[in-house]
C-alpha cells in the first residue's frame, strides 16, 4: 500500500475561522476580527475597529471555541489521527506585547490537546493562522518593526513550554507567501509597497528561525514545519517567454520556502533587491540564525492550479488569486477555482525536487453550496468526487515518484467561516454547521454523506476510494 501505517490522515481548521467567542475569557481583537462580511463578488472590508451594525463573521464562526469537544468527537469518529488546527495569538496575549500571558486562555487549549488526546489524534498546530493582534498593528506598525520578533517568539516559547508532550508538529506562519496576495492576513497591513513586505517577510523568517531552534532546544522530539500557500502555475503557452514569465511567477511566490528550507536568500532575489535599491535591515547573527532555524518539513494547501504568462497581472479579489489566463482543459468550482487533481501530484514533485524535505498536504479541499434536506442529510457527491481524485494523485506521487508524504488534512473539516469571502454558504466539511452568512442558525451539527466516505478512507488506510 502506498500510504504507510502511521501516515497522518485528518482534517484542518483555523481559530480564527472556527472558534468564535470573540472576547470571552480575556481574548484581545485579532485582524480577523476587523474583516466584514463579503461575499463570491464583493470584497470583505477592513475596518480598523468594530462598526456597529457591520457583520463580522469571524466573531461567531462556528462556536467551536464552545462545542470543541462535540466536534473533536466527530473527528474521532471520523477516524482522525491528526487535527491541523490554529492556536489564536490574542486570546494567549491580547495585546501581543504582554509579558505573561493569559491564563484563561492557555487553559483553553490544554483542553482542546488533552481532549485530542483522548482519542488518539495528534494536534499540528499553526503558531500563527491570519490573527495576529489587532494591536501590534495599530501600536508597532506590525512586522515592519523588528520588535515583533520579540513578541512573537515569546509566544511560541509560552506555546512550546506549555504544550511540551501533548503537541510535538508546529507550523510557524500559515501561507507565509500571502504576504504577496493577501497582506491584511499575512501580515496585518492593507497595501503595502514592496520593500515593506519583504522587511515584514525578513522579520517573519527570523522569528520562525528562531521558533525552530527553540522547539528542538525544548523538547527534541518537536517538529516544526513551513506552511506554503500553494502557488502553482502553468505556462499559458510554448512561447519560451510565457514560459520564462511562469517561472518569474513562481519563484516570487517559492522564495519563502526557500529561505525557509534552505536558510539563506536565493540569488535572484538578491539582484533584484540590489537592482531596485533595497537592503535587507540585517543585523550582527541573523545570517547564522536564518541557517540553523531551517524547517524540518514543508506542509503547504493546494485546491487548484493557476496559468501564466507574458502579460501575467497578479489580482486577488479575496475568492481567488489569478494571473489573467484561464484553464480551458478542466473544470472550475461554484467560486470559479481550477479543479485540477494531477496539478497535486504535480506540486508534490516540484516541491520534493526543489527542497528534499518530508511532505505534508494540509489543506485540500472544495467549497461548495450544500443543502440540508428535511431529514438533516447533506448528499455532496461532488465533494467525495473532488477529494477521491485528489487521493488518488497523492497515491501516485508516493508510489510511482518515491515523495515523502507525512499526512494529509482536508481543509474545513467542519464548516467554517471562509477567509477570502467571509462567508459561510461556501463549505468544506464533513460536518454541515446550521448558521448562515449572518451568524443566524441553531449551530446544530450534521453529517453530509462525505463525513461517512472519509471516515471509510481512514479506516482503509486510502485503499478504499469508492
Amino acid at each position: 500500500m502506498p500510504f504507510k501505517k502511521k501516515f497522518l490522515w485528518g482534517g484542518a481548521t483555523a481559530a480564527n475561522q472556527c472558534e468564535g467567542a470573540y472576547q470571552q475569557d480575556g481574548k484581545g481583537l485579532n485582524i480577523a476580527d476587523v474583516m466584514t462580511a463579503g461575499s463570491k463578488t464583493v470584497r470583505r472590508r477592513i475596518t480598523q475597529n468594530i462598526e456597529e451594525g457591520v457583520v463580522y463573521p469571524n466573531h461567531w464562526g462556528i462556536n467551536h471555541y464552545n462545542r470543541f469537544k462535540e466536534d473533536i468527537a466527530l473527528f474521532a469518529e471520523m477516524g482522525f489521527k491528526t487535527y491541523r488546527m490554529s492556536v489564536s495569538w490574542a486570546r494567549l496575549f491580547p495585546r501581543g506585547d504582554e509579558a505573561e500571558p493569559n491564563e484563561m486562555g492557555l487553559a483553553h487549549y490544554d483542553a482542546v490537546f488533552d481532549e485530542c488526546c483522548k482519542y488518539g489524534i495528534e494536534p499540528i498546530v499553526t503558531i500563527s493562522h491570519y490573527e495576529m493582534p489587532l494591536y501590534l498593528v495599530k501600536q508597532y506598525g506590525s512586522w515592519a518593526n523588528r520588535q515583533l520578533i520579540e513578541f512573537y517568539v515569546r509566544y511560541s516559547k509560552t506555546l512550546l513550554e506549555r504544550y511540551k508532550g501533548k503537541v510535538k508538529y508546529w507550523l510557524t506562519f500559515n501561507e507565509i507567501n500571502s504576504i504577496e496576495f493577501m497582506p491584511w492576513m499575512g501580515i496585518g497591513l492593507e497595501t503595502p509597497d514592496k520593500g515593506t513586505k519583504m522587511t515584514a517577510a525578513y522579520h517573519q523568517f527570523l522569528a520562525s528561525a528562531q521558533t525552530v531552534k527553540l522547539a528542538h532546544e525544548i523538547n527534541p522530539e518537536n517538529k516544526v514545519g513551513m506552511m506554503y500557500g500553494g502557488i502553482f502555475a502553468y505556462a499559458a503557452t510554448c512561447d519560451p517567454e510565457d514560459v520564462m514569465a511562469t517561472r518569474e511567477v513562481m519563484r516570487n511566490h517559492l522564495f519563502y520556502p526557500d529561505v525557509m528550507c534552505r536558510g539563506y536568500y536565493p540569488a535572484f532575489k538578491l539582484k533584484e533587491f540590489e537592482r531596485e535599491g533595497y537592503r535587507l535591515p540585517e543585523q550582527p547573527g541573523d545570517k547564522e540564525l536564518l541557517l540553523d532555524g531551517t524547517v524540518d518539513f514543508i506542509s503547504y494547501s493546494y485546491y487548484c492550479s493557476l496559468v501564466a504568462g507574458k502579460k501575467s497581472v497578479s489580482n486577488c479579489d479575496g475568492n481567488s488569486v489569478d494571473f489573467g489566463y484561464e484553464n480551458n482543459f478542466i473544470p472550475t468550482t461554484q467560486w470559479g477555482w481550477s479543479i485540477d487533481s494531477v496539478g497535486l501530484r504535480i506540486s508534490l514533485n516540484m516541491l520534493y525536487d526543489r527542497y528534499q524535505k518530508p511532505l505534508m498536504i494540509v489543506e485540500n479541499g472544495l467549497g461548495a453550496f450544500d443543502e440540508l434536506t428535511e431529514d438533516k442529510k447533506v448528499h455532496d457527491p461532488y465533494r467525495i468526487d473532488y477529494l477521491r481524485e485528489h487521493i488518488k494523485e497523492m497515491e501516485k506521487a508516493i508510489e510511482i515518484d518515491g515523495i515523502p508524504l507525512m499526512g494529509y488534512t482536508s481543509w474545513g473539516c467542519i464548516d467554517l467561516i471562509s477567509a477570502g469571502t467571509g462567508e459561510m454558504k461556501k463549505r468544506y466539511g464533513f460536518i454541515y454547521v446550521d448558521v448562515d452568512d449572518e451568524g443566524n442558525g441553531s449551530y446544530e451539527r450534521y453529517k453530509k454523506d462525505s463525513f461517512f466516505w472519509y471516515k471509510k478512507v481512514i479506516a482503509s488506510n486510502g485503499s478504499e476510494l469508492d
